[in-house]
């Protein structure tokens, strides 16, 4: 593998972890609608669990409230109760049509607690980046007593993975400060 390659390889990392993390982000209620909120709910759909998204078209009508309409208006049934099942929180309300979910405004201690939900999580997209760039160091090394590269090619590139992993760590930190606003103002 060539250190382009290894560079390569090592961005395109990061830059999974960074999208991994924004989607995890976005299952966490901050008081406002947001339809990411349901991606982990999976609906029992003729026996197979089946993501909710593939299922019914989910729209946010107010900025409290999400519409989930079923395509298979049988389904609706399921569809109340895996939301109950879940982790959303959220009781839903159907008119045998469509299910609403009212999200409910958020207190100052709840607003708090998801606050330090974020910052655990971002502590572990940061961990994980960290991760990435011992991997990519590593494989630096390895090269080196392969006689694939010289000393002076894998300091350079360290300090490549090094650029990469501080903007990785940024662009962590940026997201987490929307976030923690959203909750706070949300």
């Amino acid at each position: 593998m060539s250190t382009d390659n290894l560079i390569k390889s090592t961005q395109e990392r990061m830059t999974k972890s960074i999208e991994a993390y924004s989607r995890q982000l976005g299952t966490i209620r901050a008081g406002v609608a947001n339809a990411s909120i349901l991606d982990r709910v999976n609906v029992i759909y003729y026996g197979v669990p089946t993501p909710l998204n593939q299922l019914a078209g989910i729209t946010v009508p107010e900025p409290r409230m999400l519409m989930i309409s079923p395509y298979d208006k049988s389904s609706i049934v399921d569809v109340e109760k895996a939301i109950l099942q879940s982790d959303v929180g959220i009781t839903p309300n159907s008119d045998g049509e469509v299910i609403r979910l009212v999200i409910p405004a958020l207190t100052k201690e709840r607003r708090t607690e998801l606050t330090k939900v974020v910052g655990k999580e971002q502590e572990a997209a940061k961990v994980a980046v960290r991760n990435i760039r011992r991997d990519a160091i590593d494989q630096a090394k390895k090269m080196e007593k392969n006689n694939e590269l010289t000393e002076d090619d894998v300091k350079d590139y360290e300090k490549q993975i090094q650029k990469l992993t501080d903007d990785a760590t940024k662009r962590i930190d940026e997201i987490t400060v929307g976030k923690e606003k959203e909750i706070m103002e949300g």
